[in-house]
């Protein structure tokens, strides 16, 4: 979840380079219809911390912990960092700006083996 369309391009090639197929939402509520539908086959949330809307990434961190569990969670922000109970304890945080590696580093080094699609599973 992104709303700067170049970011959310990065971002998506970077997912997709990791073996994920994404689905793109722009803001909050966008992203709490999608998985109200396809959580069943949803592992990874990443979503930016600001968001135009009422719900911003933590806000959206918090629900996605609260009533899809099995949903890995990564929030990335270049404004803020998060404070104690800002995200969820299972989510992690990356800051921006980031590139392809810092991100498949970093879930190489945080999601489930059983949750790492095959390109993060393969030796450094």
């Amino acid at each position: 979840m992104e709303d700067d369309p170049l970011i959310i391009m990065e971002t998506t090639h970077i997912l997709e380079e990791a073996g994920f197929r994404v689905q793109e939402c722009f803001d909050g509520d966008e992203a709490i219809a999608h998985l109200a539908e396809h959580w069943e086959r949803t592992i990874l949330l990443f979503s930016d911390v600001d968001m135009p809307g009422a719900t911003d990434g933590f806000a959206l961190a918090r629900h996605v912990a609260g009533h899809w569990p099995l949903i890995e969670i990564v929030i990335a922000s270049g404004h803020v960092s998060p404070n104690p109970g800002d995200m969820p304890g299972k989510a992690t945080f990356v800051a921006k700006p980031f590139n392809q590696r810092t991100v498949h580093e970093h879930l190489k080094r945080t999601l489930p083996d059983d949750k790492k699609p095959a390109p993060l599973r393969t030796a450094v």
